[in-house]
């Protein structure tokens, strides 16, 4: 039979650290060639903002095929629904008979959250505390949990154009961490060493003249070509721009499109291959890094068989 995992069961078996360590071993098995990953596909909504995608890979020989088929949909939030939805099946290694469905906005929001963590780890400042965060929805929750597990923050502001959703993020997480509400962009990224974008905004949220010295800037929502979290100014002054995947950021990530097509930036850093020293993206603690985080299907696999190995 097909085992089914819903939210809470994913969450049991995937806590913050194991979803770390299968994040950075999806980007180190893409780097050396043992993961195996088409080209993800994306279906557009009918003219309302939402978009479908599905995603396709395999970690290693070890783990069977994933495939995930979700769904974006911006118009959810006035219904009071979650903007992401969908479902993951994996198949089984040798025989590819499915061995499992697992709700897929689960595993979106831990993958994205762990990667972003994975990013952290490998890009920021080692001294790094001063967290901020734009975006107050699920991601923006995640990433405060999963980024405190690499770098512990000494502060953490967070915004949201919206006041109840600024409100009820701090509320969950005031028990955990030293998080507080920010008026405004430029009143929670000042003088922060760690900014994370979990926006979809079409639109430039953060400009390079607010960054501090030294910072890394993590695009999370920056996943579609005309979805644009930052602008050309920051990937320019950035010392180095870091992707999940070289490929995918330069057809899906709206900034490093833009960049590579205005010729600011040449190809950018694969993360994996930082992780596995082939590349150096940080040489000074002043040093502004860029990573965009575009979501490749090869961290789904790897969260999913994270997911079925705890379970057994």
């Amino acid at each position: 039979m097909i085992r089914s995992y819903d939210a809470a069961e994913i969450a049991a078996a995937l806590d913050v650290p194991a979803a770390i360590e299968s994040q950075w071993r999806a980007f180190t098995a893409l780097a050396t060639g043992v993961a195996r990953m088409p080209e993800k596909i994306m279906v557009p909504g009918p003219g309302d903002g939402s978009v479908a995608l599905a995603y396709a890979a395999r970690v290693s020989p070890e783990t069977g095929p994933v495939c995930k088929f979700v769904s974006f949909n911006p118009g959810n939030d006035a219904l009071g629904l979650p903007s992401i939805n969908g479902m993951i099946v994996a198949l089984h290694q040798e025989t590819g008979v499915p061995v499992a469905l697992l709700d897929g906005a689960a595993i979106t929001t831990a993958r994205t959250s762990a990667a972003s963590a994975v990013a952290v780890d490998a890009l920021a400042v080692p001294e790094a505390g001063e967290l901020a965060v734009i975006g107050c929805g699920a991601q923006g929750r995640a990433h405060v949990r999963a980024i405190a597990a690499v770098r512990a923050p000494r502060r953490v502001r967070m915004f949201s154009p919206t006041a109840e959703r600024r409100r009820e993020a701090v509320a969950a997480l005031a028990r955990e961490f030293p998080v507080e509400e920010s008026m405004s962009v430029a009143e929670a990224v000042d003088g922060a060493d760690m900014v994370v974008l979990c926006t979809v905004s079409e639109e430039p949220v953060l400009s390079a003249s607010q960054v501090s010295p030294g910072a890394l800037v993590l695009a999370v929502g920056s996943f579609e070509p005309h979805r644009r979290e930052v602008g050309r100014d920051l990937l320019a002054m950035a010392a180095a721009v870091v992707v999940d995947h070289a490929g995918t950021a330069a057809a899906h990530a709206g900034p490093v499109l833009d960049a590579l097509a205005a010729g600011v930036i040449t190809e950018p850093l694969e993360l994996g291959d930082v992780l596995l020293g082939r590349s150096t993206a940080r040489r000074s603690p002043e040093d502004v890094i860029f990573y965009n985080s575009t979501g490749i299907a090869v961290q789904d696999a790897a969260a999913v068989w994270a997911v079925l190995t705890a379970a057994g």
